[in-house]
């Protein structure tokens, strides 16, 4: 099931699309600031968010620009006839569409169909409940198995553990710390060293030229992320 973030400061807009989008089988959340929508990114599964441009704490542009630099899932900017400029900035801060007010509710559903099927067929990732597969890594979590381009590899737990993590939120970046709090369940002064030694491991492992990963890239002083395959 795809989840769907609502973004907008008026909570009549936001109950409109949410009546537009039910029906379809998607899970909606919904924030009334920039700020809201970062922190339910971040807290859960999002596939997909609608986000107002004028709002207060934090506009939608803004927002925007700082999810991408997290995350590359599709979001699409909600304007006024006027914002015209406004569109073309949101675009260039990674915005993928964007829906003028008011609504029509044929287009939001054909908009929001198009984004969610380019963020999971074109983009190359397959979601299923417990089998991911991104470019030549198929990960089943229900048996626990990875392969490579068809070929099986074997991974420690925490390898496994990590991989899954990175693979789950493809183009999202994870410090090291955050990736030692996830597979340990807590704190230790020596997560970056431990991360980064099962990092080597995993690239030894998945990638073809680990010293050129295709799939598990470093960002230089945040962390590092699972690349989505184009």
């Amino acid at each position: 099931m795809e989840n769907i973030l609502i973004c907008d400061d008026d909570r009549d807009i936001v109950s409109a699309l949410k009546i537009y989008l039910s029906g379809q089988g998607y899970g909606l959340y919904e924030a009334y600031t920039g700020a809201q929508a970062l922190e339910m990114v971040r807290a859960h599964d999002i596939h997909l968010v609608l986000m107002d441009i004028m709002m207060p704490e934090l506009d939608g542009i803004s927002a925007t620009s700082r999810l991408r630099q997290e995350c590359n899932i599709p979001i699409i900017l909600l304007t006024a006839k006027s914002e015209d400029t406004d569109k073309v900035l949101g675009l260039d801060v990674g915005a993928d569409d964007y829906i003028t007010k008011p609504f029509n509710p044929v287009e939001v559903l054909a908009r929001v169909k198009s984004q969610l099927r380019r963020y999971t067929t074109l983009g190359g990732m397959e979601r299923r409940p417990d089998h991911i597969v991104i470019g030549g890594v198929d990960l089943d979590d229900a048996g626990k198995s990875v392969t490579v381009d068809g070929e099986a590899v074997s991974l420690t737990p925490t390898e496994f553990a990590i991989l899954r993590l990175l693979m789950q939120n493809p183009g999202k970046v994870f410090s090291s710390s955050s990736i030692y709090a996830h597979v340990s369940g807590g704190y230790a002064l020596s997560a970056e060293a431990s991360v980064a030694v099962h990092i080597r491991h995993l690239r030894e492992k998945i990638e073809i030229t680990p010293s050129e990963p295709r799939y598990i890239k470093v960002v230089w002083g945040q962390g590092y992320k699972f690349e989505v395959m184009k």
